[in-house]
């Protein structure tokens, strides 16, 4: 997904200016370092990891010219002396091999069998006849058909899963069937995570005055374990600067990333951003986008452990996760080439007026409008407190700085699957 650059970019994390999306999105993959360690998994536990190293096929697939379906195994030269009725001389079953056909006869056949020595066509049983001991064909059978070839899937010697793949259930089906019952994955990613926040509260106990639950705390973690991430749950950090920076030191040396929800903004209360200053460095802060504007990057105490400070509102911790975060992970993770989600182009179900001073991601879905075709509709509020709005979401709608937009008017729909992990 592309994004216009919307703004003038930030000499430095402490600056007013902010980072355009597409270039705080460069900043971090291109400080996002691979976890150095990997390790042998049986394949059926490897669903979700990062290869490490290549699956190259000892073996040919299929390893034999097979046939394709159910049917008739011949020499397609033999139909017109026979004028098209063959005895069935023998029977092939997958799993087993036949003998060398006879001339002037066929081999029953049944998908995957091994084709027997001499033949060089299948015919699907659905065109023949039987007729006591010999089978009808039709004079028109094409010869060569319904033939799997040997090697014509895969070759021996030739790299199946390159590495830096996540591997889904295709990647695991298409290494076994290779013979493959190992592969080598790098090691899970470790995140120490933290909320802070005075008037964050557990789900399960009462309210007090002022307070709310911690919502973000299972957002955040959901999404990383939804990434495959070990995590280390740090919990509720105090509002106070010397909490933080325990809690951040501690985390650095613990975690090979650390992520904290809120305090990142500009608050008396907010202290994270000065926290990773104190002990660490912060590379990057506030991103032209709305929401999610504070989002802090940097690197902490002698280890460098990469931080990732998402806003406290938890609409934005969740943009903000599945635009920058994600990605990050995914590349320190081992995953390698392009990263960028996929945004497609449909018409807007809605009116945009006002022109925003920064690149917006509006929740939205999918609905059919007036002729039938899917249009990008928005939920109705559109705030970074909602949270509902996320669930009722099924994508974004990408809406560039200084844009209005009338019904009708095409527009980016980012698809959530695209950015959730």
């Amino acid at each position: 997904m592309t994004s216009t650059p919307d703004c003038c970019h930030a000499e430095s994390a402490g600056s007013q200016a902010l980072l355009s999306m597409a270039e705080a999105v460069t900043r971090l993959l291109a400080q996002a370092v691979p976890v150095p360690d990997s390790e042998q998994l049986p394949s059926l536990e490897a669903l979700g990891r990062i290869l490490a190293t290549p699956v190259v096929s000892r073996i040919s697939v299929p390893g034999w010219d097979n046939s394709a379906m159910d049917g008739y195994a011949l020499r397609a030269s033999d139909l017109a002396t026979a004028q098209g009725r063959l005895r069935v001389s023998q029977r092939i079953a997958a799993g087993n091999t036949g003998t060398r056909l006879e001339p002037g006869t066929a081999a029953r056949i049944f998908t995957g069998a091994p084709l027997p020595e001499g033949a060089d066509t299948v015919v699907m049983q659905e065109v023949c006849r039987v007729e006591g001991d010999a089978v009808v064909i039709p004079l028109t059978v094409k010869p060569g058909a319904n033939i799997r070839r040997a090697g014509e899937d895969i070759q021996a010697g030739a790299e199946i899963i390159a590495a830096g793949t996540r591997l889904l259930p295709q990647h695991l089906g298409l290494a076994a069937s290779v013979g493959v019952a190992e592969l080598n994955v790098w090691r899970r990613l470790k995140v120490a995570v933290f909320a802070s926040g005075d008037e964050l509260v557990m789900p399960g106990q009462p309210l007090g005055p002022g307070q709310i639950y911690n919502s973000n705390r299972f957002t955040l973690l959901g999404l990383l374990a939804a990434l495959g991430c070990e995590t280390l749950d740090l919990g509720r950090v105090p509002d106070k600067l010397e909490a933080t920076m325990a809690t951040l030191t501690a985390a650095a040396g613990q975690a090979d990333l650390v992520m904290g929800s809120g305090g990142v903004s500009v608050g008396e209360e907010d202290h994270v951003k000065l926290a990773v200053e104190r002990i660490g460095t912060l590379d990057l802060w506030k991103v032209a986008i709305r929401p999610g504007k504070p989002l802090a990057f940097g690197h902490l105490g002698p280890e460098r452990t990469p931080f990732i400070g998402t806003p406290g509102n938890p609409v934005s911790l969740f943009v903000t996760f599945c635009l920058f975060a994600r990605p990050f992970i995914r590349r320190m993770q081992g995953s390698v080439g392009d990263l960028e989600p996929q945004a497609f182009t449909l018409p807007a179900g809605f009116d945009w007026p006002k022109a925003a001073d920064r690149l917006e991601f509006p929740r939205a879905r999918l609905e059919p409008g007036a002729d039938g075709q899917p249009e990008v509709r928005l939920y109705p509020r559109q705030s970074s407190g909602v949270l509902s709005s996320v669930t009722w979401a099924d994508g974004l709608a990408v809406i560039p700085a200084n844009q209005t937009l009338r019904r009708g008017d095409r527009v980016q729909y980012l698809p959530l699957n695209e950015i959730i992990p």
